[in-house]
């Protein structure tokens, strides 16, 4: 990311290349600030992977971010926020962590139809914080969740398959979804191919807009 010449420095961190469009999304809106973003080439994708090994993954990545002096970090990763924030938090308990979760709120309070779909990783789906959003938000409606466990390999890789994209996405649409969460940021750079196939029978929630006010408001 750009560098400036003053120290005030927001970490932005995510398993890939999926949450740069995060880090580009902050650096707009706060240009006075230098973004530090991180991946973890060597380890995407995460989404199959246990907590136990991402949190051996994270963790020595946020201590070099907070060695570098970021006081702040953007947790651009879905699986990592809805898996392991609650020990990143303990382990980082000077830092501030802003955490990326599916949008199930926005998404059930828009819902015409009481069919909302989230499109996450398999991680993100079983984890205990995904299934807490479920029950807090989205009581009696139905949440379908299409298999995505291809999707950030393919994008990481630069070998989007719209075919099979376009398959997952109009079976929740024939199942008539809404609303389409987007809850991996990789999925943030096939946003435009989704919504093409959505237009007029969906609308498809990501939380660029979102982190960038909280990001804001905690500054």
């Amino acid at each position: 990311m750009q560098r400036h010449e003053f120290s005030m420095k927001i970490g932005v961190f995510d398993s890939g290349v999926g949450g740069l469009s995060v880090a580009l999304a902050i650096e707009r809106a706060l240009p006075e600030y230098e973004i530090v973003y991180r991946e973890d080439r060597e380890h995407v994708p995460y989404g199959t992977r246990t907590s136990e090994e991402i949190l051996g993954f994270v963790v020595p990545i946020f201590a070099d971010m907070i060695e570098l002096g970021c006081s702040t970090i953007v947790v651009a990763c879905n699986t990592v926020s809805t898996t392991i924030i609650g020990p990143l938090r303990k382990q980082f308990p000077d830092t501030v962590l802003i955490a990326m979760e599916p949008m199930i709120k926005p998404a059930a309070i828009r819902t015409r139809t009481g069919v909302i779909a989230v499109c996450a990783t398999p991680a993100t789906l079983t984890s205990q914080r995904y299934a807490e959003l479920k029950r807090q938000f989205a009581s009696g409606l139905t949440v379908l969740e299409p298999d995505c466990s291809d999707w950030a390999g393919m994008i990481e890789n630069g070998e989007v398959n719209v075919r099979i994209i376009a398959d997952r996405i109009n079976r929740i649409l024939d199942a008539h979804a809404d609303m389409i969460v987007l809850g991996c940021t990789h999925y943030h750079w096939i946003q435009e191919e989704i919504r093409v196939l959505a237009e007029g029978r969906a609308t498809v929630l990501q939380p660029e807009h979102a982190i960038v006010r909280q990001v804001k408001k905690l500054l």
